[in-house]
């Protein structure tokens, strides 16, 4: 967005959000090549960064609707190292690099072991079988 005028920004934020939240990749790319077009002359630099970095973003398209948000987002990652500095305010001064490892595999260990034994956070074994059942791209082989 710091790329796009301030006269067209929500225009194509508007649009960027569609791209975003479309059902599928062919969906979203309809939707690029619109808003490329659209906006091609009021705001080429933004359509530029938009355009490298189409297939970046739109990559949680390629897996089931139901992990998308979660996947799409660092939030997990944010509150794994909000954690990590919480516990470590505790101690302050470590004497060594090797204490501070410990502390951050024992925590890393307690997280696996909730999330092994706890409600799951994402399913995998949905997911395994969401993948055996697309053909891979370009051919009549499925992925196992």
């Amino acid at each position: 967005m710091d790329a796009t005028p301030k006269a067209v920004q929500s225009e194509v934020k508007a649009n960027v959000q569609a791209i975003l939240n479309a059902p599928d990749l062919d969906t979203a790319r309809v939707l690029l090549t619109k808003t490329l077009e659209a906006f091609a002359k009021k705001a080429p630099r933004a359509m530029e960064i938009l355009e490298k970095g189409f297939d970046d973003v739109t990559a949680i398209l390629e897996l089931p609707e139901k992990y998308r948000k979660r996947l799409r987002t660092t939030n997990s990652l944010e509150r794994l190292n909000e954690e990590i500095r919480r516990r470590e305010r505790v101690i302050r001064i470590f004497p060594n690099r090797d204490s501070a490892n410990r502390l951050i595999g024992a925590l890393l260990l307690e997280i696996d072991n909730k999330w092994a034994g706890g409600r799951r956070y994402l399913d995998m074994a949905e997911y395994h079988e969401y993948r055996s059942c697309r053909p891979k791209p370009g051919s009549n082989i499925f992925y196992l």
